[in-house]
């Protein structure tokens, strides 16, 4: 299949070559003289230049004319050569790759011959597809003298330099005469310099005549590589093609040694490219400007020429070069508008072209006029200083000149100048917010609006009333450059400007008014910049196949951020009330796709007339929402959005600027480290380059740095504003917290930091303050509740993990209780508060004791202990038919966990079901945790049955201990000793896996071999699976059953001992790499522990008693002044922390219980 298809890609190869081939010689003509019309200087050559000697013969169907008679090749005629009627095309016979010989480097170029009058779409054409150059940004169009001559040595660097930076900066081409004399030469020097220091070549095109070329033959040639010498011949009135070109058109007249083939040619593929747009985005043209350095009197013909162009083409002037140049340059700097010049001045000028030119007054005078026709222009002609100087345009189309060129230096020192500054954007009232209605927008922003169209309206069908329009000259103005810097920035964003954006952020672009939905969908679906993985992203989200021109929408990037970041992760654009505006703003094609992804609403459908009642808000909801208004579509946090978008089109600069700026830093950073993670995850498990895998990990690493260093400097400053922000609920990320997204993203340094390390222990130890021995206190406390008494607690000002929730909370307490009057009241409040903070009361310790997530940890390790122990009783007795108390406790400590495990899935953070049980599952211990529950229910349901289903429950609960011993790793973990080695012989084991494989194949080779060997006559079965195995397993350890080596065959011990060595040396290398797994895991195990800290979470969030006091019978709840909370179950009371109550209460509305009466205990 490979051989086929690399054989097939050939075939494609060779074909598209051929085509290319073909299209190229239909398409572009060379022309010939066939007609000998001697000259009348020169009788032995033709009027078209070429010796008669040498002429081409004359075709047979030009040989007679009219009447029949035939022409004489010798005779001179009267009638005036002409192109048109004594040259004929055929298909250009001379286009491929030439190499320069001769010089100091090896170049190469690409060239063509063509006929004088081609298209210039064919040109462009094939310079776009066939020479594969990208469209300039800016064409410089070099006229000067064609003679040699010398320029100054500084003015000759300047000059260097300044063409040099102004190609490289705007990615210019740059258009010269090609052949190795005058300026050319020049130019030619110039980039032979620059590519000398750097890499990169500059794109510079030649369009040269092809009779002036010498040694022209050695180019004829169909898509041919041919060697060039650039050594001219003094002798010969032909010139050599310079060889710091990089391409060359060679036009063809059908002449020998004349120029002016190439000026027709030239002049309308320069007006063709002027045409093209700069990209798809940007409107404005590609600006082409003419350099003029020396020259002759057709320069200043040329000069003209160009300034009557339609637009007109800005000329730049190298004042000091000489001849043409200088003249110009003295007319520009003292005439005045209008062309008009002083008397005086007026003499001047003529004698000064008289002796430049060997002019005589007559022919001086001519000269004089075009010269002052130039200066009519003035305006667009400059010196050589800044090239847009001289483009006259307005300061938005400079600006969009500026963005495209990617020169932020030129917008700083020449746009964004004092007279340019314009009043803030928050100058703008109300009614000047439809600006952004005329501004330009892309296709697919046009059709969304479009689409949109009609959803705003009231009952009755009635409009609402469209603001007046603005007729204020200032305010109009005002608005339209508010526009095209808004338009600006969005092209930044695109073409990945980051200097740029920064550059208009300074100068008032309100970001909160620019980013808007279709903007930012328009962001998402740019074809531009670097590669990304965003439409695979798409594609495994949604779960199919995507068409090319697939149109992200923004609930497609929510999705996309959720599978990402996963666990209970809701993105904002998945919400409902998004997902609501959404459709009102662009049209009823939207809910059809969220239909298809299972995404109609958040909350379960409700029964009866709450159903109808939701149906009419929504209704209510689609007609009160106004399309026209700007901002309902707005985001109020852009700089998070975009810092987003930035990190999934793979935009790092632009990620790490947009991060610098908005709000939330450290939590942006953790999410863009996530982000980057995941990315880098999905891109390594979807086998794409190596390189995206490992780019993206590297991204992930700078942010997750930046997330350190800015935790460390906030600590350095102060550690109790450092841990709060740890723990401040983030609305807009899914009302998470720093510490929460740092668990997600694996972030080990950030959990590793002191700051975090401090909050940690803080919330494992609730408010008890103990130093020394936390373990063996909190049992004592356990075991001896008097204890409780002596223990030291911290008061509510130490505690640095609360939670934003529960500040705000304690606000609109404290909001509720104030009075008009409560100055006093208040004071006397405040001291009290300061004396009871020194003791707590014995109801307070009593509960914050049994709410301390350490406290609640070894409840659930000493329960679980206890169950253990009575476990291995129950199956290591005799076991009756009847269950005992010891099993009937450890069955309702089984049925009680299972109960709490559907608690810890209905009190999770995800909103469906589906969602919630996926996130459980996640972890390790929940899956063991659900196997070794499900093993023990069968196991006693089998048991509670006669025999034989007795016995077999009895086995299935000897299995099942063998789970529960397990989880006794999971408490290790907590231990700051033993956890660490837990984590590494987790590790160790992934990695025995490879080797476990590697010796499975040597065992299956030996064990087949030896089994047939041994025992040829066997019956089929599935004892054989097992045999095959079973005794070479033990022949690894050592035991080689020497009893029955030699019992049948002598072949058996020569093939057990290579067997047997390379199981040693698979073992020895497995010892070896279990040796560097212990040392490089367990370096990295000891910072990764602090993972382990997740216990924190569960065990704050557990109810205090361990199974089997849980009971799943009716709850009810008090709320008593003292801020405890007191859950009543059947006969028994829990007391438990207001997080837990709240899911609590989640859990009794889902499993429909109906609450008691309330009673106090």
């Amino acid at each position: 299949i490979n051989v086929l298809s690399r054989h097939s890609s050939r075939f494609k190869a060779g074909s598209q070559e051929l085509g290319q081939k073909a299209w190229i010689e239909k398409t572009f003509s060379k022309r010939e003289c066939i007609y000998i019309i001697a000259n009348n200087k020169d009788v032995n050559r033709c009027c078209c230049g070429q010796l008669i000697s040498q002429h081409i013969p004359i075709p047979p169907s030009t040989a007679a004319n009219k009447n029949g008679e035939e022409t004489k090749q010798l005779e001179p005629q009267p009638e005036k050569w002409s192109i048109s009627k004594h040259t004929q095309t055929c298909p250009t016979d001379a286009y491929g790759n030439l190499e320069f010989q001769g010089g100091g480097h090896s170049n190469k170029a690409m060239y063509i011959r063509v006929s004088y009058d081609t298209k210039p779409d064919s040109l462009l054409h094939l310079m776009v597809k066939d020479w594969q150059l990208e469209l300039p940004k800016l064409l410089i169009s070099v006229h000067g003298g064609l003679q040699n001559f010398e320029l100054q040595p500084k003015l000759k660097q300047v000059f260097g330099k300044g063409l040099i930076k102004a190609a490289m900066t705007t990615g210019a081409w740059i258009f010269t005469g090609g052949v190795s004399t005058g300026v050319i030469r020049h130019v030619g020097d110039a980039l032979k310099d620059h590519s000398s220091k750097s890499r990169g070549r500059i794109c510079a095109i030649g369009i040269a005549p092809w009779g002036i070329v010498e040694n022209k033959e050695d180019l004829i040639g169909k898509d041919v590589s041919r060697v060039y010498q650039t050594m001219s011949n003094p002798l010969s009135k032909l010139c050599v093609l310079n060889s710091s070109h990089t391409h060359f058109i060679l036009a063809d007249n059908g002449t020998l040694g004349k120029y002016g083939a190439e000026v027709k040619l030239r002049r309308q593929l320069e007006k063709h490219i002027s045409l093209q747009k700069i990209n798809t985005r940007l409107g404005q043209g590609v600006p082409v400007v003419g350099l003029i350095v020396e020259g002759g009197p057709n320069v200043i013909s040329i000069v003209l020429e160009c300034l009557r162009e339609e637009p007109p083409l800005p000329v730049v002037i190298c004042d000091g070069s000489g001849r043409a140049s200088d003249i110009l340059s003295f007319a520009h700097k003292y005439s005045e508008e209008g062309g008009i010049i002083s008397e005086s001045l007026r003499d001047q000028l003529l004698v000064t072209i008289q002796k430049t030119f060997n002019y005589n007054r007559n022919q001086a005078h001519q000269l004089f006029v075009i010269l002052m026709e130039c200066m009519k222009k003035k305006e667009l002609v400059s010196a050589i200083t800044f090239i847009h100087k001289c483009t006259n345009a307005s300061a938005p189309d400079q600006l969009s000149l500026a963005l495209a060129w990617n020169r932020v230096d030129i917008a700083r020192s020449q746009i964004f100048v004092f007279g340019h500054h314009w009043p803030p954007l928050g100058s703008l009232t109300v009614t000047d917010g439809t600006a952004p209605e005329k501004e330009k927008k892309s296709p697919a922003a046009q059709t969304k609006a479009a689409r949109g169209k009609g959803k705003g309206k009231k009952k009755g069908g009635k409009m609402k009333e469209e603001p007046e329009e603005e007729t204020d000259p200032r305010k109009l103005e005002l608005l339209n450059w508010v526009n095209s810097l808004e338009q600006a920035m969005l092209d930044a964003l695109v073409l990945d400007r980051v200097d740029f954006v920064k550059l208009l952020i300074e100068n008032g672009v309100n970001m909160q008014r620019f980013l808007t939905i279709p903007r930012l969908e328009e962001l998402y679906n740019t074809r531009l910049g670097p590669p990304n993985t965003l439409h695979l992203l798409v594609r495994d989200v949604k779960k199919g196949n995507l068409p090319p021109d697939y149109h992200i929408s923004l609930i497609d990037i929510g999705l996309v951020l959720e599978y990402l970041m996963g666990g209970a992760y809701r993105c904002n654009y998945t919400r409902k009330s998004f997902r609501t505006l959404y459709n009102n703003l662009f049209g009823p094609k939207r809910p059809k796709a969220l239909k298809l992804l299972g995404m109609e609403d958040d909350e379960p459908p409700t029964k009866g007339k709450k159903k109808k009642k939701k149906k009419k808000k929504k209704k209510e909801e689609e007609i009160d929402i106004d399309v026209d208004d700007p901002e309902v579509s707005r985001f109020q946090y852009p700089f998070h959005e975009l810092m987003v978008w930035a990190v999934l089109m793979k935009r790092q600069k632009m990620a790490l600027f947009l991060w610098q700026r908005g709000e939330e830093t450290m939590a942006k950073a953790l999410v863009a480290c996530k982000l980057y993670k995941s990315m880098a995850h999905e891109s390594s498990e979807s086998e794409l380059v190596d390189d995206i895998s490992q780019d993206l990990d590297n991204n992930s690493k700078d942010f997750g740095q930046l997330a350190v260093e800015l935790l460390d400097q906030s600590y350095k400053h102060d550690e109790q504003v450092a841990m709060k922000l740890l723990t401040y609920e983030l609305k807009n990320w899914s009302n998470s917290t720093c510490l929460k997204l740092a668990v997600a993203a694996k972030h080990r340094d950030f959990i590793a930091h002191t700051c975090s390390q401090m909050l940690l222990t803080d919330m494992w130890m609730g408010r008890l303050r103990m130093r020394k021995n936390p373990g063996l206190k909190v049992i004592m406390g356990i075991l001896f509740p008097p204890t409780i008494l002596f223990l030291e607690f911290r008061s509510s000002d130490d505690f640095s993990y609360q939670t934003s929730r529960e500040n705000e909370d304690g606000k609109e307490k404290e909001e509720e209780n104030v009075d008009a009057n409560a100055d006093t009241g208040s004071r006397k409040d405040e001291e009290n508060g300061n004396k009871k903070q020194r003791s707590l009361p014995i109801g307070k310790k009593i509960y914050e004791f049994y709410n301390a997530p350490i406290v609640k940890f070894w409840f659930y390790t000493i329960s679980y202990l206890g169950y253990l122990m009575l476990f291995n009783y129950i199956i290591l007795v005799r076991m009756d038919r009847w269950p005992s108390l010891q099993e009937w406790i450890v069955i309702s400590y089984i049925v009680t966990l299972a109960l709490e495990k559907v608690r810890e899935i209905l009190m999770s953070e995800p909103g469906k079901l589906s969602q919630k049980i996926k996130v459980w599952l996640q972890e390790y211990w929940n899956i063991t945790d659900m196997v070794a529950i499900s093993v023990f229910i069968i196991g006693a349901i089998l048991r509670l049955q006669n025999q034989p289903y007795m016995g077999y429950g009895r086995v299935i609960y000897c299995v099942d201990i063998i789970f529960w011993y397990i989880r006794v790793l999971d408490i290790f973990g907590v231990n700051k000793y033993l956890g660490p080695y837990v984590m590494m012989i987790g590790k160790m084991m992934i990695d025995m896996l490879y080797f476990v494989v590697i010796m499975l194949v040597v065992l299956m080779s030996f064990g087949v071999a030896r089994q047939a060997i041994l025992h040829p006559d066997e019956e089929p079965s599935w004892r054989l699976a097992r045999n095959i195995f079973y005794m070479p397993y033990w022949m690894i350890y050592g035991e080689v059953f020497a009893d029955q080596i030699d019992r049948k065959s002598r072949i058996h011990s020569k093939i057990l001992f290579p067997v047997s060595e390379a199981d040693d040396q698979i073992q020895i290398n497995e010892n070896d790499s279990k040796s560097h797994v212990y040392g490089s895991v367990f370096l990295k195990s000891q910072p990764k522990h602090t993972l382990i800290s997740a216990p924190i979470a569960k065990f704050s969030l557990s109810l205090t008693w361990p199974p089997p006091n849980i009971c799943p019978g009716p709850l009810t709840m008090q709320k008593l002044e003292c801020g405890i909370y007191f859950i009543q179950c059947t006969g028994f009371i829990l007391c438990i922390h207001r997080p837990t109550v709240y899911m609590y209460s989640v859990f009794t509305q889902s499993a429909s219980f109906k609450p008691c009466s309330p009673q106090i205990g």
